[in-house]
């Protein structure tokens, strides 16, 4: 198995990618939605973070995370959510006795600066369409799109045009 090295830094923000098990698309009903809702809501309190930004697509989800300044262990939160989450779930169990609804890794990201931080947000607001799941960003409803545009912080019709700066972006 394939070690994979970890960067945790206390305070920090980070881009994470976590992928259903095979990719099957067990994040498409309202009864998954809600449990995913509250699992995070669960670890968020035992475990606290602030999310800035998510998409949840029917066989992943993007968000962005900011930690607390005394605690970078973003591992422990992850699986915290993943087994909240999984308790609501029927599935198949896997030699360990584990559903097979996750896969086991994600993928992370340390955000380095402003430019990165607007990259991988654009990243995660235009994955629906990227998807072929919506015509545009505000059409998907599992997004923090739409608090944004609330904002003031992108235009409704962001996504419509354009995207250079996150054409080269791959995180699944």
């Amino acid at each position: 198995m394939k070690y994979v090295r970890r960067i945790y830094m206390p305070g920090a923000c980070y881009f994470f990618t976590v992928v259903t098990h095979q990719r099957k698309p067990l994040l498409c009903t309202e009864y998954a939605i809600a449990r995913l809702r509250s699992a995070f809501q669960l670890v968020m309190k035992k475990y606290p973070f602030s999310m800035p930004a998510i998409v949840i697509l029917p066989d992943h989800l993007h968000c962005i995370w900011h930690l607390p300044d005394n605690d970078g262990d973003f591992s422990k939160r992850w699986a915290a959510i993943k087994h909240y989450f999984s308790i609501g779930m029927s599935a198949e169990v896997n030699h360990r006795r584990e559903k097979k609804i996750w896969q086991a890794r994600f993928w992370d990201h340390l955000i380095r600066n402003e430019k990165d931080w607007q990259r991988h947000m654009g990243y995660i607001h235009y994955n629906p369409v990227k998807h072929g799941h919506a015509q545009k960003p505000f059409d998907w409803p599992y997004s923090s799109f739409k608090r944004y545009v609330k904002e003031g912080r992108y235009d409704s019709d962001w996504g419509d045009h354009s995207l250079c700066d996150i054409r080269d972006l791959e995180y699944e």
